[in-house]
C-alpha cells in the first residue's frame, strides 16, 4: 500500500451542479498526483498545514479521477453539515488547501459478478474503477445509480460510455423527481425489489454499496433478506 503523502493543492475549478452539489478539481503544487488504487480516498483541510503541528481539521473524500491522470484530481461533494458549509463558502477558483492521500480498501473485485450502489455523490467511490474499465470485465457489471433529480447525476456519462462499450455491463438510474422514465429509469429511491429481477446471478454476486448512511442500512438489509451472504456486501461508509 502507497505511503501516505501530504500535498499543497490549488483549486483549478469549481463546477457548481445545483442542489449543493459540488465538482472541485485539485492540482498539487508539486506533480505527478501520488499513485493510488479506484476507491481510495483523500483528507481534505482547508486551513494551512504547518508539518511542526498536528494536522488540521479535514473530511474524507472518495477520489473521483482516474488514477492515470497524474496532473489533477477531482472530487464531488454535496453540503451536508458544518465543514461542507464551509467549503462552499470558503472554496473559490485559485484557493489553496492540503490533501493527505492514498487511504482505503474499498476495492472492486471482479472475479465475480459485480453489483454497484450508489446514491448521490457516493458514485465517486466507484468512478476511478470505471474510469480505468477500459475491457470488458470477465463477469457481469451492474450500476444502479440514484440521485434527487436528473440533473445531479453527475457521473452518467462516465457511466453510459462502459454501458455503450463493454460487454456484460448494465445500467439502471433511480431519480426522486422523474417526469418522463426511459428504459433504464426507474422513480423513487433505490430498493432491491425494484431491480432484483434484472442483476444476473444475484446470490453469485458482491455488492458494493456507497451513499448516505440511511441508504447503506436500509440496502445491507433488503440485500440480507433476499438471501445474499454478509461476506458479499462491501459498504463505503463516508459520511
Amino acid at each position: 500500500m502507497a505511503t501516505p503523502q501530504k500535498l499543497r493543492c490549488q483549486v483549478r475549478n469549481v463546477i457548481a451542479h445545483g442542489g449543493q452539489v459540488y465538482t472541485l478539481e485539485l492540482v498539487p503544487d508539486v506533480l505527478p498526483v501520488p499513485r493510488f488504487k479506484p476507491g481510495q480516498f483523500f483528507h481534505l483541510a482547508l486551513d494551512s498545514y504547518d508539518p511542526s503541528a498536528f494536522w488540521p481539521e479535514s473530511r474524507v473524500f472518495s477520489i473521483a479521477s482516474s488514477p492515470r491522470e497524474r496532473d489533477k484530481m477531482r472530487f464531488t461533494y454535496s453540503v451536508r453539515g458544518r465543514y461542507t458549509a464551509r467549503m462552499e463558502q470558503e472554496i473559490v477558483t485559485g484557493r489553496r488547501v492540503w490533501v493527505k492521500m492514498p487511504y482505503g480498501e474499498f476495492f472492486i473485485d471482479v472475479s465475480h459478478p459485480v453489483v454497484l450502489f450508489a446514491g448521490g455523490t457516493g458514485i465517486t467511490a466507484f468512478t476511478a474503477f470505471l474510469h480505468d474499465l477500459i475491457e470488458s470485465p470477465p463477469h457481469p457489471v451492474t450500476v444502479i445509480y440514484g440521485a434527487r433529480q436528473k440533473d445531479l447525476l453527475v457521473y452518467r456519462s462516465v457511466v453510459d460510455r462502459c454501458t455503450q462499450d463493454l460487454t456484460g455491463f448494465q445500467a439502471f438510474y433511480f431519480l426522486e423527481h422523474l417526469e418522463h422514465a426511459a428504459p433504464n429509469q426507474i422513480p423513487g429511491q433505490i430498493s432491491i425489489d425494484s431491480i432484483w429481477q434484472h442483476v444476473p446471478d444475484p446470490l453469485k454476486s458482491n455488492f458494493y454499496i456507497s451513499g448516505p448512511p440511511a441508504m447503506l442500512k436500509g440496502l445491507s438489509t433488503q440485500l440480507r433478506d433476499m438471501g445474499v451472504m454478509g461476506h458479499c456486501i462491501h459498504i463505503d461508509a463516508w459520511e
